[in-house]
């Protein structure tokens, strides 16, 4: 499951119009169209575009290894590096889906894309994958830490086995791969890019989804002090934090019945929930020679979630314009303090 705040979702800018105009049939997943919500009518200021903002060949003769570049945020972010010229090694436990999705990408870009088997969670299996992907492509000028687990549970409920599966898919996992590349790459002085997909819960926290919030954090303190120390290396680090994008595997463990979707983008000052698009137009901005001098940096990608569950007053939204008229006429009336 690729990683970010909850559910991620494949959304065109067709698709964007259609559920506008108040289709009744989104397309969707079989499996969820049943509990699709629908956007706001803001949303029609804010619609994603599917397109790729940056110039063809953008990577043409680099090396992009990208984990979880199965499903999800991870096959976005490789079909973009690949369609920009890009030699792609995507990696995951799963080997038939990341056959498949090599299979299907390189025959729509013309570039190659590599399948390596990996469970992020062993060094050294991790070491293993790095080693085929040196052999079949070289050490990479782009590296893509998306690989992630989650589930919702309360904390009294967190067994010590669920905490460790998370962790160590999400914090070790990246460390791992961070960590291993990191001195290859030193080693043969040359430089790349890292970056790490998080949450917008690893800098607020988040009750029900602990495992995570704390290896996500884990994940941007390990790039925040790896952007100071190794940048004399050639090496820069960089975060995105999603807000709710919907993608299949999400659902399923995120939000099962689909309770939650309609209240999470009544949240949302922009009214939609984001696309994997969005994501991969700017992971392929940060990953990219227009983004050289940023390093150390944490983007926050969420249609303005964040801010508007962190202001105290924030839920005056819901208050309608009578009820602002006899508010108004109460507090002109109240005297002294």
């Amino acid at each position: 499951m690729a990683a970010g705040a909850v559910f991620r979702r494949n959304v065109s800018l067709k698709l964007g119009l259609k559920l506008l105009h108040g289709s009744s049939r989104p397309l969707l997943h079989g499996s969820s169209r049943f509990r699709d919500a629908e956007p706001l009518p803001q949303s029609g200021f804010f619609l994603p575009s599917d397109g790729t903002m940056l110039p063809p060949d953008s990577f043409k003769n680099r090396v992009a290894f990208v984990t979880g570049g199965g499903t999800g945020l991870g096959r976005a972010m490789t079909h973009g590096l690949s369609g920009l010229g890009a030699t792609c090694v995507i990696a995951s436990r799963k080997l038939d889906v990341l056959q498949k999705t090599a299979e299907e990408i390189t025959a729509q870009t013309g570039n190659k894309v590599f399948p390596v088997q990996c469970d992020v969670r062993d060094p050294q299996a991790v070491a293993q994958c790095l080693d085929q992907m040196e052999k079949l492509a070289g050490l990479p000028d782009v590296v893509i830490n998306n690989a992630a687990g989650n589930f919702v549970s309360p904390s009294e409920r967190l067994s010590p086995n669920g905490w460790r599966t998370i962790v160590d898919i999400v914090l070790n996992g990246t460390a791992f791969v961070t960590l291993d590349l990191g001195k290859r790459l030193i080693r043969n002085q040359k430089g790349a890019s890292f970056l790490a997909i998080t949450t917008i819960y690893a800098e607020s926290g988040s009750g029900f989804v602990v495992p995570s919030a704390s290896a996500k954090a884990g994940v941007e303190a390990l790039y925040k002090s790896l952007a100071s120390e190794w940048g004399r290396y050639g090496l820069r680090f960089n975060i995105i934090q999603p807000g709710p994008i919907r993608t299949k595997g999400a659902f399923s463990r995120l939000d099962p019945t689909g309770a939650f979707e309609k209240a999470m983008i009544g949240r949302i000052p922009a009214g939609r929930l984001g696309t994997p698009d969005e994501i991969k137009n700017l992971a392929l901005y940060m990953s990219s020679c227009y983004a050289t001098w940023m390093s150390g940096a944490v983007v926050r990608l969420d249609g303005g979630e964040y801010v508007s569950m962190a202001g105290e007053f924030n839920e005056l939204r819901r208050v309608s314009n009578q009820q602002w008229d006899l508010m108004e006429a109460m507090i002109r009336k109240t005297k002294g303090s």
